[in-house]
C-alpha cells in the first residue's frame, strides 16, 4: 500500500491525463545514481546491454522503483495494484548519434484509458544536449503524428529524474550532441483492475474546465481515473449526421472531438456508429469505436452481433470496443469467451486480453483463457497470462495450465504465469512459483572472470 503523503494531487493527474507524462524526483542522493551510471557503463563494456536482465545484472535499481515517490506516482495513474512488466531495457545513446525519429511502442492496443504506463529513469545528468527522450505532449491518444500545434519537449533533468508516460505517447532519443554516453533505464507497468474509486490524493471530483485541445476525451478520462462513469458532455454537441461525417476528417484532432462528442450523445449514435464499423479504413472504425466505448452499455448488445460479422477487421473492432469498456460490457463475456476460439489470431489476441479487463471480477473466463495458454500464436498466449493475472486468486481453475505456462517458449508468457501464481496465492500456486523460481534463478555475479 503506498504512502498517502506521497501519492499523486490532483493537478498532478489531470496533467497526466492531457499530457501524457509526469516528471518526478525521488530525494536518493547523487552518489546512488553515479553508481548506477558507472556499474552500467561497466555491464556495457563487459557483456553488452542487459536487456530484460537489468535489474539482477544493477540490482540496486530496484531502490528506485521501491521508493515511496516513484510507487506513489506509479499507484495514482495504474492503481494500488500495477504489475512490473517483465519487459524492461536500457536504452543507450552514444557520442554523436543524430537520435531516432518520433514513434510509438508497439506492445498494446491503441486505446485511450490509462492501463499501461512506462518510467524512463536517467542516471546521470541528462541535458538537452546530452540527448534525452523527446515527447509530444498531448500526443498519446493520436494513431498518427499529431496535428494538435504540440512541440516537441527534451525530458531534461539531473541524474536520478525519472518521467512516467502513457504508453501511447510519442517520443524519441534526441541527438546527442556530447562526448558523453547517455543511458535511459525504461521499465513497463500495467493496471491490474478497473479504477473503483481515485487512488490518488482526490480533493476534487470536477475537471478542471478547459477551452482548447481535447476537452471531451479529458473529462471522460478523468471521470474513468476517478471510476464515476463516463463523463459526457452534452453541452456542445453537433448532429449526429455532422459528426459521423466529421470522423472521417483528415485532422485527426477533428476526428477525436467528434468521437467523445458521439459518444456524450449516448445510444441515439449507436446505429450511426455500427455503419461506420464497416468502413473500408481502419482509422475510421477505430474513431467509431472510441465513441462507443463512451457510450458504454447501451452498445453492448449491437456490438455482439457485430462481433460474429464475417470481415475479420469488423470483428476485430468490435471485440476491441467490448474489452475497453470494462465492466460496462459484462453482458458480451460469452462474445469473448467464443472469439478466443476466432479462426482470427488477432481477434483471438484482442478478446483474451479485453476478458482480462472485463471478466476480471469472476471466474467465468478462466477455463477459456487456460486454453488459450496453448494458442500457437505468442501474443494470444501472451495476453491470456496477463488476463488470468488480472482475474488473480479466482483463476484457481487454470493452475494445471499455468504450470505447463511457466515451460513456454515466450519469455512473457512465462513471467506473466509466474505473476498468476503468486496472485493466486494457494499453497499449491507458490509450490509452483517457488519450484519455478529456483529452477530459472539467475545470478548476477557470474561471469567469465567469476564462474563460482
Amino acid at each position: 500500500m503506498a504512502d498517502g503523503k506521497y501519492l499523486l494531487t490532483d493537478e498532478q493527474m489531470q496533467h497526466f491525463i492531457v499530457n501524457g507524462y509526469i516528471n518526478i524526483k525521488t530525494d536518493l542522493p547523487p552518489d546512488f545514481h553515479e553508481a548506477i551510471f558507472q556499474q552500467t557503463e561497466a555491464v556495457f563494456e563487459k557483456e553488452g546491454n542487459p536487456g530484460n536482465n537489468l535489474i539482477p545484472r544493477i540490482p540496486d535499481i530496484q531502490e528506485i522503483f521501491d521508493h515511496p515517490v516513484v510507487d506513489g506516482a506509479l499507484t495514482g495513474l495504474v492503481g494500488p495494484d500495477y504489475y512490473t512488466h517483465p519487459h524492461r531495457h536500457c536504452h543507450y545513446n552514444p557520442p554523436g548519434s543524430s537520435g531516432q525519429r518520433l514513434h510509438k511502442d508497439s506492445w498494446t492496443r491503441r486505446r485511450h484509458p490509462t492501463r499501461w504506463v512506462m518510467a524512463f529513469y536517467y542516471p546521470q545528468d541528462t541535458p538537452e544536449m546530452r540527448g534525452p527522450t523527446g515527447v509530444l505532449p498531448q500526443s498519446q491518444c493520436y494513431n498518427t503524428e499529431p496535428d494538435n500545434g504540440q512541440n516537441e519537449l527534451p525530458l531534461a533533468g539531473e541524474a536520478g529524474s525519472m518521467s512516467i508516460v502513457h504508453y501511447d505517447l510519442w517520443h524519441r532519443a534526441m541527438p546527442n550532441r556530447t562526448e558523453m554516453n547517455r543511458y535511459m533505464m525504461k521499465f513497463l507497468f500495467t493496471r491490474m483492475e478497473e479504477p473503483q474509486g481515485p487512488s490518488w490524493n482526490n480533493e476534487d471530483i470536477e475537471w478542471t474546465p478547459s477551452d482548447d485541445g481535447q476537452r471531451l476525451m479529458w473529462k471522460h478520462l478523468w471521470t474513468w481515473h476517478l471510476g464515476t462513469g463516463n463523463g459526457a458532455d452534452t453541452s456542445e454537441n453537433g448532429s449526429i449526421p455532422e459528426l459521423i461525417d466529421a470522423l472521417r476528417n483528415e485532422s485527426e484532432s477533428a476526428c477525436l472531438n467528434a468521437a467523445y462528442a458521439l459518444g456524450a450523445v449516448g445510444e441515439s449514435a449507436v446505429p450511426a456508429l455500427m455503419e461506420i464499423l464497416h468502413d473500408e479504413s481502419e482509422m475510421v472504425r477505430r474513431n467509431a469505436s472510441y465513441a462507443l466505448t463512451v457510450i458504454g452499455s447501451p452498445a453492448v448488445p449491437a456490438l455482439i452481433e457485430t462481433a460474429k460479422d464475417p470481415n475479420e477487421g469488423v470483428r476485430m473492432i468490435a471485440v476491441d470496443a467490448l474489452g475497453d469498456m470494462g465492466s460496462a460490457a459484462q453482458e458480451a463475456v460469452p462474445t469473448l469467451i467464443r472469439a478466443t476460439q476466432d479462426e482470427s489470431a488477432e481477434v483471438r489476441k484482442i478478446a483474451a486480453e479485453g476478458l482480462g479487463i472485463v471478466a476480471q471480477a469472476c471466474s467465468t473466463a478462466v477455463p477459456a483463457l487456460a486454453q488459450a495458454l496453448n494458442d500457437t500464436d505468442e501474443w494470444v498466449r501472451r495476453n491470456a497470462s496477463l488476463a488470468l493475472a488480472r482475474i488473480g486468486s479466482k483463476a484457481e481453475e487454470a493452475l494445471p495450465a499455468l504450470k505447463t505456462a511457466l515451460k513456454d517458449e515466450n519469455r512473457y508468457v512465462r513471467a506473466n504465469a509466474a505473476h498468476t501464481l503468486h496472485q493466486i496465492g494457494t499453497t499449491e500456486a507458490r509450490d509452483a512459483l517457488m519450484h519455478f523460481l529456483m529452477k530459472s534463478r539467475w545470478c548476477a555475479s557470474t561471469s567469465r572472470e567469476s564462474g563460482y
